[in-house]
């Protein structure tokens, strides 16, 4: 895809995906809109939420997850996501099947079956309903004192495995750790999706919320399988706009969200799973202005992106009194696009309520 046209697809993600425009006001709209948010690094995963929205804050997304107003669990890929209660019921019953079967192979390498499995969610069932919410260290330690396993990977897959079957899920937090409740306790009831209506409704969640986007970045994003790709597309397309490049079609909403327009530049501050940048094929990706890979840039690490373009690494460094944050570009950076990034520190720092300190290195070539 050449440089202009791959540049109005990442602009139109930027809306799509709520990072522009800026549309929704609450935790829930914005976790219902994505359908689903990589959260398996919680503490940075919260500002994946936050930025898509108005006055939100670090600690009301952790309100949010201990009064069951989202939930994070395994669903989608053998990963954590944040999901509405009223969501987490069809999509595991839909995606769950594709989970297992990716990480079939270490089930088999730690002797994990269903007499393994059964003899855990025992414990789980002795533990956890009546509204106990309790760490995976304390679980782990239950279950190494009832003989199943001291081995910590293996207390993560049995976690993981009743996560998948609906057992367990996210309870909140105990100072800084998470927890794990029981899922009938925490998980409203709702009645069960027919297949074909799970699959639409999935499908136009992601091209609705992520477009525009191909049939492979779907099936990347979702796990389902080709067939069940392209018949959750089939049952969505009438609901869907879509618009072929270079001899590839990309599906979307037919308008965007409401919402402003912003000037440009705008950046934004990404961490390396935002859904921005994991919810397509090429996982982690950052694209510069001509629809390259960017170069320089650091899959694994948190970036930067000014109008949809890659333009910068970026840590941080936190503390009870102030958010330290340093960028490394990794193109030069002119007056406004610096400027664009000093905004962006500072909705990051006001939505964890912290004053900040940023220093912007030298771009390459600068």
């Amino acid at each position: 895809m050449a440089g202009q046209e791959l540049r109005d697809v990442l602009r139109k993600r930027l809306r799509y995906q709520g990072l522009a425009g800026a549309p929704f006001t609450s935790v829930a709209d914005v976790v219902g809109w994505l359908g689903a948010v990589q959260s398996q690094e919680y503490a940075v995963a919260k500002w994946s939420v936050g930025q898509r929205a108005t006055g939100l804050s670090d600690a009301g997304l952790d309100r949010a997850l201990a009064d069951g107003t989202i939930i994070r669990t395994h669903v989608l890929r053998p990963t954590w996501h944040f999901v509405l209660a009223a969501d987490v019921r069809w999509l595991l019953s839909l995606t769950a099947p594709r989970v297992h079967a990716t990480i079939a192979s270490y089930y088999r390498r730690y002797g994990l079956d269903g007499a393994a499995f059964a003899r855990s969610e025992a414990v789980l069932a002795r533990l956890l309903p009546g509204g106990n919410q309790l760490t995976r260290k304390q679980i782990g330690a239950e279950l190494a004192a009832a003989g199943i396993t001291t081995d910590n990977q293996v207390v993560g897959f049995l976690l993981g495995h009743a996560e998948l079957e609906q057992v367990i899920c996210s309870g909140g937090l105990i100072g800084r750790q998470r927890t794990y409740a029981w899922f009938d306790e925490r998980v409203p009831p709702a009645p069960a999706h027919d297949r074909d209506d799970a699959l639409a409704e999935l499908t136009r969640r992601y091209f609705t919320s992520h477009g525009p986007a191909t049939r492979a970045d779907y099936q990347w994003w979702s796990s389902l399988t080709a067939t069940d790709a392209t018949r959750g597309l089939e049952l969505a397309a009438p609901d869907l706009a879509h618009t072929d490049v270079d001899g590839a079609r990309y599906w979307h909403a037919a308008a965007p969200p409401p919402g402003p327009v912003e000037p440009a530049p705008r950046a934004h501050l990404l961490q390396p799973y935002d859904e921005y940048l994991v919810a397509y094929r090429g996982a982690r990706a950052g694209y510069d202005r001509d629809g390259r890979l960017a170069a320089g840039r650091d899959p694994y690490a948190n970036g930067a992106i000014l109008d949809g373009e890659y333009v910068a690494n970026w840590r941080r460094t936190l503390s009870s009194k102030k958010l330290t944050i340093d960028v490394q570009p990794v193109r030069p950076l002119d007056r406004a696009a610096r400027a664009a990034v000093t905004a962006a520190v500072d909705r990051y720092a006001g939505f964890l309520d912290l004053p900040p300190s940023l220093t912007i290195q030298d771009g390459p070539d600068a």
